[in-house]
């Protein structure tokens, strides 16, 4: 069984620390460095104690000579320090990107969202994204451009539940693309580990449910928006016809999205029967390991989905409002961040997908 060596840059923060949680016991990788900033020198178990195979690591400092010889890299670092340091790494590594650097195809939405250098796109690393062919019709998956590619962008948490709620009605033309509505409950690891305000804080967090980046603001809409114009089959989306009203908002829970998502539906779709429509998802989903369409009449929940890559999913007709309604619940450190990157991996190694994954949640 062939063995990969493995390096984590960003260890100690939360989506550094799923990578390992997941990579320490994937089949064919062995985890060999650690980087982080102001942790260099000291144990990872200090700050991963509950990955005890990993805990004697030394953290060592992020650069391209500590990460130079493994297999894969993988990069858990602030946006703008994944973009500098992965010009100066081995070109023959696969190296996967879990920040925000080399997500965005156009340098102009990078530019109104984002501050500093505009780095170029990788491969995108969500397998399930549909690739349309233009109205009604699907032509592919992601998942065929992943094979061999060594450098992977991962996805955003929020852009994945999002994209995986509603792209097959876009992709199938029921929905209108000009008035889409996103409300998503997310918890509180999805803010990051550092504390960036008084609201992160416990006694602010508890029992209080707080919104986010409103007003059009939030990083991750111009990403959405490009993965919603490839499902319909557009190439880019600087002239698209797309738009977004993305409203998040933080629960105290560490850990989940549950994405709610509407759009009208067209005059296609509303010639059609409810199974007709639902009949878009089922084909769009039939065959993914980690897509679970629940049966009609059941809701996604959060709880169900923790410390998994699996996304669940459902869809619902509202006729009186003449709307489309998709519900997505993800893991979102999990399938939103590191378990999707390695399954991505696993997909580019030619590894099987599901290696070092699970679909099994840890409800309640």
């Amino acid at each position: 069984m062939r063995q990969y060596t493995v390096a984590v840059a960003g260890a100690t923060g939360y989506a550094g620390g799923e990578a390992l949680r997941l990579l320490a016991d994937h089949p064919n990788c062995q985890v060999t460095t650690v980087t982080g900033h102001a942790s260099v020198g000291e144990r990872l178990g200090q700050h991963m104690p509950h990955i005890p195979q990993l805990a004697d690591l030394k953290i060592q400092e992020t650069n391209a000579r500590t990460l130079a010889g493994h297999d894969i890299i993988i990069l858990a670092l602030p946006h703008g320090a994944s973009g500098r340091l992965a010009q100066d790494l081995d070109p023959t590594a696969l190296v996967i990107d879990l920040g925000a650097d080399h997500r965005l195809e156009e340098q102009e939405a990078w530019g109104r969202f984002y501050s500093g250098d505009f780095y170029p796109s990788w491969t995108y690393g969500m397998p399930e994204l549909l690739l349309g062919a233009g109205p009604g019709g699907v032509s592919g998956k992601q998942r065929e451009h992943l094979r061999g590619a060594r450098r992977i962008a991962g996805p955003g948490c929020n852009v994945t539940a999002t994209t995986l709620a509603l792209q097959p009605g876009l992709a199938q033309g029921l929905v209108e693309p000009t008035d889409i509505v996103a409300d998503l409950v997310v918890g509180y690891s999805g803010a990051g580990k550092a504390l960036k305000g008084t609201n992160l804080l416990a006694a602010e967090a508890l029992g209080s449910a707080t919104p986010y980046s409103v007003g059009g603001v939030h990083r991750h809409i111009p990403e959405i928006l490009q993965n919603l114009a490839h499902a319909s089959g557009q190439e880019a989306c600087a002239a698209c016809a797309f738009s977004i009203s993305f409203t998040p908002m933080l629960v105290p829970m560490a850990r989940g999205i549950l994405a709610s998502v509407s759009a009208k539906l067209t005059a296609q779709a509303m010639a059609m029967s409810d199974g007709e429509i639902r009949a878009a998802w089922e084909q769009a989903y039939a065959d993914e390991p980690f897509m679970v369409l629940l049966p009609q009449g059941q809701l996604p929940a959060t709880a169900n989905v923790l410390g998994s890559n699996t996304a669940h999913i459902q869809v619902v007709v509202d006729r009186s409002a003449g709307r489309i309604s998709a519900f997505a619940a993800i893991d979102n450190l999990s399938r939103g961040t590191a378990g999707q990157a390695v399954q991505s991996m696993n997909i580019a190694l030619g590894l099987p997908e599901e290696a070092g994954l699970t679909k099994i949640g840890v409800a309640p």
